[in-house]
């Protein structure tokens, strides 16, 4: 789409290049922003010119560039270390996105995160994984979880100037045995609710429920919960909501389905 607001572009390649003029806006993978008039931008920031590395392996874990594209991602789960298993959730947690391989090769982690809506691919990766947001904010640093980061579909805690660096997924959270599973109305339609689960080496399980649910919900458990107390806290979770892609009832209702349904291959 032709953004005719936009009259400025520009490359950042310092962090000092970060700092916005009234009207602009951060630009990465751009499928969101070129998706629809942006009347109030009137300029734009590209993010790519930082040349940060897309993917870091360290002990402590995982670290994704926010201008990580999506396709990069999945190749390297792809190849992932084996002692990190739940790299498996990278490929299922991208094809929960409604998004044709052409996407992946532009749309970044980052942009998918920042975005928020609820059915975002990403979110559902990073909160089933502990994953930890890097948010550059003025001239400081600061670490959130990725499922305190939204506060709703479509908003999230950033301000203006907050640049989202990287993702962090931990080591533990790698190595553990996690499912994905998804449900949409339609065969090919966006995700009316995503849930994960994990069991981690200690015995801990955490299952995450997105996309049915307004804000990320996360569910921990010193063990592997029974089938009957899962099912009772993915039910009584709030913030199950109703658009067009699925009534909150009904939301409520798979989640608890898929959750049951993860539990059994977990155990």
């Amino acid at each position: 789409m032709d953004i005719t607001s936009v009259q400025a572009y520009r490359v950042a390649h310092s962090r000092e290049d970060l700092r916005l003029a009234p009207g602009e806006a951060y630009l990465a993978g751009g499928t969101w922003i070129m998706s629809e008039p942006q009347p109030a931008t009137t300029g734009l920031v590209d993010l790519t010119g930082l040349d940060w590395p897309a993917l870091e392996e360290t002990p402590e874990g995982l670290r994704i560039a926010a201008t990580c594209t999506i396709a990069n991602l999945v190749a390297w789960a792809g190849t992932a270390p084996t002692h990190w298993p739940a790299a498996s959730l990278v490929p299922a947690a991208a094809n929960a996105l409604l998004a044709s391989f052409k996407i992946w090769n532009t749309a970044t982690v980052g942009g998918n995160i920042c975005r928020a809506f609820g059915a975002a691919a990403m979110v559902s990766l990073c909160v089933a994984l502990d994953a930890d947001a890097v948010v550059w904010s003025g001239d400081g640093e600061k670490r959130i979880p990725v499922a305190d980061l939204i506060t709703g579909n479509g908003t999230t805690i950033l301000t203006s100037g907050d640049v989202l660096r990287a993702v962090e997924i931990p080591a533990y959270a790698l190595a553990s045995r996690a499912v994905l599973r998804k449900i949409a109305l339609a065969e090919h339609g966006r995700s009316g609710a995503v849930v994960t689960g994990r069991v981690d080496r200690d015995g801990a399980s955490v299952f995450a429920v997105t996309a049915a649910t307004a804000t990320p919900t996360v569910l921990r458990f010193a063990q592997l919960p029974a089938e009957s107390e899962l099912a009772d806290a993915v039910a009584s979770t709030t913030g199950y909501y109703t658009d067009p892609l699925g009534a909150a009832d009904w939301r409520r209702a798979v989640s608890v389905e898929l959750a049951t349904r993860i539990r059994a291959e977990l155990a």
